[in-house]
């Protein structure tokens, strides 16, 4: 702090000099130079407290006008299939037509396709399908499931729509 006034003192008295070097060579202009003079040392000053100000308190790493110019983050873009497929899944636990009609096409696809990697077709009544896919799973893909005389039936819990995934991605795997 004592070296900025140091440092102001040392630049107002070159202002001073030259102050009086202009009074000499302009002799006319004395108001002018002394608006010349003043504008100078308020200059000075505030470089001085300016200075002062970044000692005494530093910049912060970021300032908020900084951090909201910043290009936001984008999460990575979403699969729409995967978007659709939760959305199927969600609805197939809170209802039994949605259970029927939205999602049960979809798990009839995926274990028809891995029944036909192993030689066996889904309709065909064979004692292997249900080996393979298992009782809930065989049920709720058969061709010949109704689905419930009342469309607000309840779907099936989440937890059996996770062991009836489970049991695909196993089949999967296998």
């Amino acid at each position: 702090m004592r070296s900025a006034f140091f440092t102001w003192l040392l630049y107002a008295s070159l202002a001073t000099i030259g102050l009086f070097i202009a009074r000499m060579l302009l002799p006319g202009r004395h108001e002018l130079l002394l608006d010349i003079y003043v504008l100078t040392l308020g200059g000075i000053a505030l470089a001085t407290l300016s200075s002062t100000l970044r000692v005494v308190a530093p910049r912060e790493a970021g300032s908020p006008l900084e951090e909201a110019m910043k290009p936001e983050q984008r999460e990575p873009a979403r699969i729409a299939e995967l978007d659709r497929l939760e959305r199927e899944v969600a609805l197939a636990a809170s209802r039994d037509f949605d259970l029927h009609l939205r999602l049960r096409p979809v798990l009839r696809e995926i274990a028809e396709s891995q029944l036909e990697r192993r030689g066996v077709r889904l309709d065909s009544e064979s004692p292997r399908v249900r080996e393979i896919l298992g009782d809930e799973l065989l049920e709720l893909t058969a061709a010949d499931r109704e689905p419930s005389a009342y469309r607000e039936a309840p779907g099936l819990p989440l937890e059996d729509l996770k062991r009836t995934v489970e049991r695909l991605e196993r089949l999967k795997d296998t």
